[in-house]
């Protein structure tokens, strides 16, 4: 992956919906130059899928929460998880807990509901999320953020 395929997915992942024509335009490339670059990059697994982003508020899940849960029956816990439309991320981790979720819900209640079912899959945390400082870091940076970490 060479320094214009970086250049590709940083644009990407700022706007996935950008025409070839305008993305090949922010790069010096042809159309077809970068519609193969992209290709390739998606036939390497670089680049997985595409996504739209969400404003949660504006569909209701007024509140978030990550959830730290030490599970007795690990497959009995993920079963729930993938049936219960509030966990939105479930990561495996190391340490006291081997479970880490995003739950987005309407309310605080609703939380707590949701902590109440989670009772007889093991004992957990409920940490209530207060404000996103910083809600999302692109992977790629922008070449001023390069240019800048590299005179620092």
């Amino acid at each position: 992956m060479d320094h214009v395929d970086k250049q590709i997915l940083f644009h990407l992942q700022n706007q996935a919906r950008i025409s070839m024509t305008e993305l090949g335009k922010c790069v010096g490339l042809s159309q077809p130059a970068v519609t193969e670059r992209v290709r390739r990059m998606e036939e390497k697994g670089i680049i997985s899928e595409y996504r739209t982003i969400v404003s949660p508020e504006k569909i209701g899940k007024h509140a978030a929460a990550y959830m730290l849960v030490h599970s007795r029956d690990c497959n009995a816990f993920l079963d729930f998880c993938r049936s219960t439309p509030d966990v939105v991320e479930c990561y495996r981790i190391s340490g006291e807990h081997n479970y880490l979720l995003k739950v987005m819900s309407d309310s605080t209640r609703a939380l707590e509901e949701f902590g109440n079912q989670c009772d007889k899959y093991g004992t957990y945390t409920i940490l209530i999320v207060m404000s996103s400082p910083i809600d999302h870091k692109f992977l790629i940076p922008s070449l001023e953020e390069v240019n800048l970490n590299m005179k620092s």
